[in-house]
């Protein structure tokens, strides 16, 4: 069926108003921004936010949707392109990197965010967990990576990863934290589970 003028400006505008969330709440913090600031961001109207999503626990749940999706995928590309853990632990952070502001203030406010948004965010690590951990179970089969629960494997590679991003100030002040530390932070954690060790 042929969209008519009318819903692809309408879907236009729900994109720019999808990338001007992610922006505005990465800069003033997810549940701290406006839909007004958003509404600037999007060169929009006030009311035309609303039009699009009705509350703003809507519009941070889709914008956690979206973001989860281009994360899911590209972990899921990567995994199917590779299979390495070391090549999935570099799309997980390609992922992050792409929207790092966005995602670290996620990080930091989860548990303040509406119950819609933090089951997004826990459908976003399940689904970055499934690549890893696949990864890493044939790792541990192949003798690479030492035996290990991978709750545990899983768990402890992202507490390292958003130890980093929560704390930027100490270890990349005005810098992208991944560019910045990505490849130690994969180094010393495939060194950490290495089976040589």
């Amino acid at each position: 069926m042929k969209r008519s003028i009318r819903q692809i400006q309408k879907d236009e505008t729900r994109e720019k108003l999808l990338s001007a969330a992610h922006i505005v709440f990465g800069q003033k913090g997810i549940m701290a921004a406006r839909m007004s600031d958003i509404a600037e961001a999007a060169g929009v109207s006030h009311g035309t936010v609303f039009v699009h999503f009705k509350t703003q626990e809507t519009l941070v749940a889709a914008v956690i949707d979206d973001f989860g999706i281009r994360m899911g995928q590209r972990t899921h590309d990567m995994a199917r392109n590779s299979g390495s853990l070391r090549d999935v632990l570099k799309a997980h952070l390609e992922g992050i990197r792409e929207d790092e502001a966005f995602y670290t203030q996620l990080v930091i406010e989860t548990r303040s965010l509406p119950p819609i948004a933090r089951e997004t965010m826990i459908s976003i690590q399940s689904a970055v967990s499934f690549h890893i951990n696949q990864a890493a179970q044939r790792e541990m089969d192949a003798g690479v990576i030492k035996p290990m629960s991978m709750a545990l494997l899983f768990n402890t590679w992202i507490g390292l990863v958003h130890y980093y991003l929560t704390n930027r100030d100490l270890f990349s002040p005005e810098k992208s934290v991944i560019e910045t530390c990505g490849s130690m932070l994969i180094d010393h954690f495939m060194h950490m589970i290495s089976s040589a060790n």
